[in-house]
Parts: C-alpha cells; sequence; structure tokens
C-alpha cells in the first residue's frame, strides 16, 4: 500500500496521545483504599485500562466483586466522580506529539480520537492538552454504541472526515486498538510508548510499529 493514499489518522487517547496511566491509577486507587480494598501498582493499570471505565472498575476490584453489579456500579459511580476532580493532575502528552501532529497538519492529513473513554472526558482530554490542532471528530464511549474493538466509531470518524476507512491509518497501542484498525478496514499502526507490549500489538495484527512519533511522519512521507 503506497503511503500517498492515507489521506486521514485516527488516533487511540490513552497510551497513544496522552500519558494517563497515573491519574487512571491514582482515582482507582482512592476508590479501592475508600472501600477498605487492596490498592494496585501503577503498571498494573496498564493491562486494566482500554476496554472502558467499567472494565477498568471491573478489573481492578476484588474477584469475589465482579459479578455483583451493584457494589461494580457503585465503584463506578465514585471512580467516575473521582476521576472528573482529578483527570488532569499528572496527565500530558507524550513526548514528541506536538510535533507530530503538526507535521500531519502541514501535510493536510485529516485528524480524529477515537476512545473507549468515556466521550466527555475525551472531549475535555483533546481540548485541554490537544486543542490547537483541529480534531475533525473526537468520540469517546457513548451509550448506544459499541465500544472498541467494534468497528462502528472507526467508521463513524471516516463519515465525519469524509475519507474511506481504506484511506485512514490508525494508532494505538493495544489489542483493542489494532482489531479495531482491522475490522474497519484501517491500517494499523501500533506504537510502542504505550500501555502494552510489540508482542500484544504484532499478535494483534499491527502493520507498522512505530517507538517514536516523529517515525510516523517519516512513513507518510515515504512514497
Amino acid at each position: 500500500m503506497k503511503r500517498e493514499k492515507f489521506q486521514a489518522a485516527v488516533f487511540d487517547l490513552d497510551g497513544t496521545l496522552l500519558n494517563t496511566l497515573e491519574d487512571l491509577a491514582r482515582s482507582m486507587n482512592r476508590v479501592l483504599k475508600g472501600h477498605g480494598l487492596t490498592t494496585h501498582p501503577m503498571d498494573d493499570y496498564r493491562y486494566f485500562v482500554g476496554d472502558g471505565a467499567r472494565t477498568l472498575v471491573k478489573r481492578a476490584v476484588p474477584e469475589h466483586m465482579r459479578q455483583d453489579e451493584k457494589a461494580l456500579a457503585l465503584c463506578l459511580k465514585e471512580f467516575l466522580e473521582d476521576y472528573a476532580a482529578n483527570w488532569d493532575a499528572n496527565t500530558s502528552p507524550y513526548p514528541d506529539i506536538p510535533q507530530m501532529l503538526e507535521g500531519l497538519a502541514r501535510m493536510n492529513i485529516k485528524l480524529a480520537v477515537l476512545s473507549n473513554k468515556p466521550h466527555n472526558f475525551t472531549r475535555l482530554c483533546v481540548k485541554r492538552y490537544l486543542g490547537q490542532w483541529k480534531f475533525q471528530a473526537v468520540l469517546g464511549e457513548r451509550p448506544g454504541i459499541p465500544r472498541k474493538p467494534s468497528p462502528d466509531g472507526a467508521l463513524e470518524a471516516a463519515r465525519i472526515m469524509g475519507v474511506k476507512p481504506e484511506k485512514c491509518i490508525y494508532l494505538g497501542d493495544t489489542s483493542i486498538d489494532m482489531k479495531t484498525a482491522k475490522a474497519a478496514g484501517m491500517f494499523p499502526v501500533g506504537v510502542l510508548w504505550g500501555f502494552r507490549d510489540e508482542q500484544e500489538l504484532r499478535e494483534s495484527g499491527a502493520k507498522l510499529l512505530i517507538s517514536r512519533p516523529r517515525e510516523l511522519l517519516k512513513f507518510m512521507e515515504e512514497g
């Protein structure tokens, strides 16, 4: 596939554009501590996040609570409330993300964000940390819309941008992202600075792996 075919880039958010891990982990650990439950090291949250807030909570609570819908609902409510108050305490773009976005903008590549993070937090994070770049679509988890790896959100982003899916690259840091890209007919790019490892990305279908954001610009520039 020739690089010049690509007209748009769809990005995952957490672990791809923004390092949100510490704020997510601290909020969840405060909820656990408040209930007298065992907290987790921050690195454990690399494997808890990525599938939406409810799944994060379910993975973080003890096993005996995971089928207790009432307890899960309470912990989810408390997590969302805590995160709403602390979502920007330690979050920041990964190094060279601004330069990458600037370079893509100069190439007239259309930009979108697709996240399993709740929609309101997705929009808040993009506005706060990435607001100087024009994202034509910023989509988080919304009622009635299947989460990734369903292709629905990615296809919606492509429609909003007016670009065919096969002319979009999709960047993410987890197997969920690679599966989403494949299901939507987009070109899957795995980023190695995020929450998961190279093996997971390769096994889930990444066609390109990049270690630094600037490597994407080189890929897009090559014929």
